[in-house]
């Protein structure tokens, strides 16, 4: 049993905690939403703290799951944030996508105070958190890997350290690029096939075994078929994404031609009234033939 803090308890961070309640470790919860804290504690058990400082004290691991760069500074960085309280030692995970500055800045505030940092944002999904499936890149030494490997297997199938701090948050960038651009191509062959009066049913039967198949394909076909986008990965957080890449390109010099359009695409979609719906939302742009 690890003595364990938790930040944030959203979609994906109160069904990750939830995960870490179940393997037995102890948990203080901190979220700004008292009533979401108190409802979460009385399901899963464990404690509920009035701010970030107050969950970290004594505790081994800090997590945090918020939204981002500025609420991940605040809950860690700012009068009642968890470094204030964290002991020399302890090890912070985060798995909030923020950018790779924030980052590496944590890293650096985190060393002078002896504390380990871990920058790990995931991917899978609300149905990945749920069934504890989620794919974790992670950025930061050797040592802080060790440790957050045996607390993150309670709820992740796939663990990668892809390098130093900063270096998760720039593989999510890549994992959002690549979703970005599938997703695009997704809609435009649904609506192909739908003005050429194909059954659609028939069309993804006959490709999805092949070099088209994709998990948005898999998971997603059907649904964006049938104009249904209430679940998964809001379009606003993918739009906050995909800035995030498109600033870091800026940065490293590389050439995002098909994010920057896909990114003003998403705009479109938000103005149309689609911001909370999924990322599949994106199909909405074209119109039926």
């Amino acid at each position: 049993m690890t003595k364990i803090a938790f930040i944030g308890l959203g979609i994906m961070g109160g069904a990750i905690a939830g995960h870490l309640a179940a393997a037995g470790h102890a948990l203080t919860i901190f979220n700004r939403s008292k009533a979401k804290t108190l409802a979460w504690v009385e399901k899963h058990g464990g404690e509920a703290a009035a701010s970030p400082a107050l969950a970290a004290q004594g505790a081994d691991v800090v997590i945090s799951c918020v939204g981002t760069d500025d609420d991940l500074a605040t809950i860690t960085l700012g009068k009642d944030g968890a470094f204030r309280t964290m002991k020399p030692g302890s090890l912070f995970i985060d798995h909030t996508t923020v950018s790779a500055r924030i980052a590496r800045q944590l890293f650096v505030e985190g060393e002078s105070r002896g504390i380990f940092c871990v920058d790990a944002p995931v991917s899978g999904g609300q149905a990945g958190a749920e069934n504890g499936t989620l794919s974790i890149m992670c950025g930061g030494t050797d040592e802080a890997l060790a440790t957050a490997k045996l607390i993150m297997q309670a709820y992740a199938s796939r663990i990668v350290h892809v390098g130093r701090a900063g270096a998760g948050q720039t593989a999510k960038m890549v994992n959002q690029i690549a979703i970005a651009g599938v997703l695009q191509g997704l809609s435009e062959a649904l609506r192909f096939a739908q003005a050429s009066e194909l059954d659609i049913d028939k069309v993804f039967e006959a490709i999805s075994g092949g070099a088209a198949q994709s998990w948005q394909m898999d998971h997603r076909w059907k649904t964006m078929a049938q104009d249904s986008f209430d679940f998964g990965f809001a379009v606003d957080w993918m739009r906050k994404d995909l800035g995030l890449a498109l600033d870091e390109a800026r940065v490293n010099g590389a050439t995002l031609p098909v994010t920057a359009i896909v990114d003003q695409f998403y705009a479109d979609v938000q103005a149309m009234g689609s911001s909370r719906q999924d990322t599949s939302a994106l199909v909405r742009r074209l119109t039926r033939a």
